[in-house]
C-alpha cells in the first residue's frame, strides 16, 4: 500500500470510527465494532461477510437498510494465519550453527524486514512491517556465550534497524545504524546474560515501526539448560487497524483469538514453560491470566531459583517474564489477558488438557 492511500484510509476512518468511543457509548463493546467495521472499513481490512471478536445478533442483508453483525466466533482464520501463529508458538530458529577454531559456537542467522499484508483475524488484513514476513517475527534462540551474527536485509519501503534488548557494543545496538530500503547491516555480539529478551526496530517513529509489527522473541539459555519442559512462545501484541493511534485488535502471536479457535493440547501432569513478551504499543499494559492453575513467574527468565506463584501477571511495554506450570485435572481451560476490553478483542485462548 503506497503512503497516498494509507493516509487517505486514515482520515476517512480516524472522522467515524473509535473504538474506544464506541465502548464508552455502551454500543455494545465488540459487536458494536465489528458492525461498524463491516461498513466502514475499506476492503484491504475487511471481508464481504466477515469480521474478528464479536458476537452474534439478527442482521439485515446487504441492501442498504442496516449493517451485518457477524458472529465471527463460528468463523475461522485462514490456515496460513494460523500457522503463522502457531510456528512462533513452537518453533524456534537456532540459526546456522559452527564452530570457530577454539571451539565456540557460532550462529548465523538471516532476518529479511519486508512490507507484507497479514491476516490478524478472521477476514481482517493489515499492512504490516515484517521481519521474515510475520508479525511477530521468528524467536531468535542461543545460549549464553555463543557469537551471534544476525545479517539484516532491508526489503522494505522504509529505514529499519533491529534492536536486541541484552548485552552488546554500543555499535550493534540497532539504535544509530538505521538500514536503508534495499540495503543491509550484520550485527554480531556475545549472547549474554541468559534470560528471555526480545528484539525490535528502533527507528523513528518508535511507535509506528513497532506497531506495524516489527519485533520477535530472543531466547538467550543458560549453559546449564533448564529443566526439560513443553515449551511455549506467546507474544502479546496488538493492531491499529483505522490508524487513530488506538488498538482495534489484541492478540497473541499476531492472530486474535488462534488458539480459541485451536485450543493447545496438554497432558495432565505435563510441565509446561511459556516465554511471555509483551511489545503492545498504544497501551501502557498488557496482562496473561491463567484459569484453574497457578504458575511460578520467573521476571526477564535472568534467574533459575527467584520466582513467585501467582495467576496473572501484567507487563509493560517490553517486558517479558518465564512462566512454568502444569495441571492437575483435565478439562478445557482459559487463559487471557486480564483487561476484559482486550480479551473480547482477540486476546483470548483455552488449553485442553487431557488424561
Amino acid at each position: 500500500m503506497n503512503k497516498g492511500k494509507q493516509n487517505g484510509s486514515d482520515e476517512t476512518l480516524s472522522s467515524f470510527f473509535s473504538r474506544r468511543k464506541f465502548l464508552k457509548a455502551g454500543i455494545g463493546g465488540a459487536l458494536g465494532i465489528a458492525g461498524m467495521a463491516t461498513w466502514l472499513f475499506p476492503k484491504w481490512i475487511r471481508s464481504e461477510d466477515r469480521i474478528a471478536g464479536v458476537s452474534n445478533s439478527n442482521h439485515s442483508n446487504h441492501d442498504g437498510s442496516g449493517m451485518d453483525q457477524v458472529h465471527a466466533m463460528n468463523k475461522k482464520a485462514s490456515p496460513k494465519a494460523y500457522q503463522s501463529a502457531q510456528q512462533v508458538l513452537d518453533t524456534f530458529d537456532y540459526g546456522k550453527v559452527s564452530k570457530l577454531p577454539d571451539g565456540r559456537i557460532i550462529r548465523e542467522y538471516s532476518i529479511l524486514a519486508q512490507d507484507n499484508e497479514i491476516e490478524i483475524a478472521p477476514g481482517v488484513f493489515y499492512p504490516a512491517w515484517t521481519y521474515n514476513g510475520t508479525a511477530p517475527g521468528p524467536t531468535l534462540r542461543a545460549t549464553e556465550g555463543d557469537l551471534l551474527r544476525i545479517k539484516f536485509d532491508n526489503g522494505s519501503a522504509h529505514p529499519h534497524t533491529i534492536h536486541f534488548h541484552g548485552i552488546h557494543p554500543g555499535n550493534m545496538d540497532g539504535s544509530f545504524e538505521i538500514v536503508q530500503p534495499g540495503k543491509s547491516f550484520t550485527y554480531e555480539f556475545t549472547a549474554e546474560p541468559f534470560g528471555l529478551h526480545l528484539y525490535h526496530c528502533h527507528t523513528m517513529p518508535l511507535k509506528k515501526h513497532i506497531e506495524k509489527g516489527l519485533y520477535g522473541a530472543f531466547i538467550i539459555d543458560p549453559k546449564e539448560p533448564r529443566k526439560k519442559m513443553k515449551e511455549l512462545v506467546m507474544v502479546m501484541n496488538a493492531f491499529d487497524t483505522d490508524f487513530d493511534g488506538e488498538n482495534e485488535f489484541y492478540t497473541v502471536n499476531g492472530l486474535a483469538n488462534a488458539y480459541l479457535d485451536h485450543p493447545i493440547p496438554l497432558k495432565v501432569g505435563e510441565e509446561v514453560r511459556i516465554y511471555l513478551v509483551n511489545v503492545t504499543e498504544f497501551d501502557l499494559i498488557n496482562s496473561f491470566h491463567l484459569h484453574g492453575n497457578m504458575f511460578k513467574l520467573y521476571r526477564t527468565g535472568t534467574s533459575l531459583t527467584h520466582y513467585e506463584i501467582t495467576d496473572t501477571v501484567m507487563l509493560c511495554q517490553g517486558e517479558r517474564s518465564v512462566l512454568e506450570f502444569s495441571y492437575k485435572f483435565p478439562g478445557k481451560y482459559m487463559f487471557h489477558a486480564h483487561q476484559s476490553e482486550f480479551a473480547e478483542l482477540g486476546w483470548m485462548g483455552l488449553f485442553e488438557v487431557m488424561e
